[in-house]
């Protein structure tokens, strides 16, 4: 019994567990710069109860997330956009801060760090749709650096395969890349060095490798401290330069494909019926049929030129404005089928998620409809 009730406790979870398997699969530097994405209120280092998954936070939100015995609210839109110089429950955010923590309650938000990874916000629309081989359609920039170290050769295999496991060398599709060359490293150790090779007092030449690989900048400390650890010099050599190349891992929207073409009229009937639109409102029909389709959940009307620009049929979004259909209507249709529409699966991201890494945990998708608007 004391055995079974050891091996019992040290399956519990604590909250932070379960956040950074969200932010494993969408690391919090990847939101855009007005987002307040990230854990919103409560602590994390408590044992986890249950998560409810929602699209918005709302008091009726909080209220179900007591009555199901979550200490945990997981939300696609952050509660907290702004600062707040007080709290004293003049206004929705106010009264959910509070209620939150008076019931001890966690709120964390996954905005647009989730619609800006693959497979994210964006991928789930274009699955729901059907849609095959789907692409960011708006690649982030300066995202990535460039690391070049010098190793000697013996050991050169060992700290690439370092770097690779902290983070480095992933282009699109391939993992493990890096370009190598070999030369040789001179350098003379001073009194008090430890050298690893040559004598202290003597200048010394070690055949290396020059190592050159990419890795995120938000992982840079993390390979700043695998590489120290793993190269054999006591002052190992590297630079690490900042790239001005896109990122097609990371980025607003998608681009992707139907495997047939199909009516465009049937296709937005689809869409309604799938994302259960009271009322789609799209742009006059063109009279040719879908099948290169771009989309963006939310709002995401920024995008309309590079979807344009992609050669697509259709753009698939929300709020998009009057104006935007104004001499765009002959290069593409639009169709703009409503923000919580359009996000509304963001909530089965979240399951998937997290289930694939606690399978035991208990998980709960929100019964409440925190959609603001409504459709006669």
């Amino acid at each position: 019994m004391y055995l079974c009730t050891l091996k019992i406790l040290s399956k519990r979870m604590k909250i932070k567990d379960i956040l950074n398997a969200l932010e494993r699969f969408a690391p919090l530097p990847l939101q855009d710069g007005f987002d307040n994405s990230g854990l919103q209120i409560g602590l994390t280092e408590v044992e986890a109860t249950g998560a409810l998954l929602c699209l918005d936070v709302t008091e009726e939100i909080i209220d179900e997330a007591i009555q199901k015995g979550c200490n945990l609210i997981i939300a696609h839109h952050p509660l907290l956009f702004k600062g707040c110089k007080s709290i004293t429950g003049k206004d929705y955010v106010e009264r959910c801060v509070m209620k939150a923590i008076k019931n001890d309650i966690a709120i964390y938000a996954a905005h647009t760090n989730l619609d800006n990874a693959t497979g994210g916000v964006n991928f789930k629309i274009a699955e729901k749709l059907g849609l095959i081989n789907p692409q960011i359609l708006s690649p982030k920039s300066d995202l990535l650096y460039k690391l070049v170290t010098f190793v000697p050769l013996a050991q050169a295999e060992e700290v690439r395969q370092t770097l690779f496991q902290a983070g480095c060398g992933h282009i699109g599709e391939y993992d493990s890349c890096s370009y190598n060359i070999q030369g040789e490293g001179t350098f003379r150790a001073l009194e008090g060095a430890q050298p690893f090779c040559g004598k202290v007092g003597t200048l010394h030449t070690e055949p290396e490798v020059r190592i050159e690989t990419i890795f995120p900048s938000f992982k840079k400390s993390a390979v700043v401290r695998a590489l120290v650890q793993a190269h054999p010099y006591e002052e190992p050599a590297f630079d690490i330069y900042p790239l001005a190349n896109s990122w097609s891992q990371v980025g607003a929207g998608v681009i992707a494909s139907l495997p047939e073409p199909i009516d465009e009229k049937e296709f937005l009937l689809k869409v309604k019926n799938i994302f259960q639109v009271g009322s789609v409102k799209h742009s006059k029909l063109r009279g040719k049929p879908i099948q290169k389709v771009a989309l963006c959940g939310g709002s995401g009307a920024f995008l309309l030129q590079q979807a344009i620009g992609a050669g697509a049929d259709l753009f698939i979004s929300a709020e998009i404005k009057y104006h935007d259909y104004f001499g765009n209507d002959d290069l593409i249709l639009m169709a703009d089928i409503g923000h919580y529409e359009s996000e509304q699966y963001t909530k089965e991201l979240f399951y998937s998620i997290i289930k694939d890494k606690f399978p035991t945990f208990a998980l709960h998708f929100t019964e409440v409809n925190t959609n603001p608007i409504k459709y006669l």
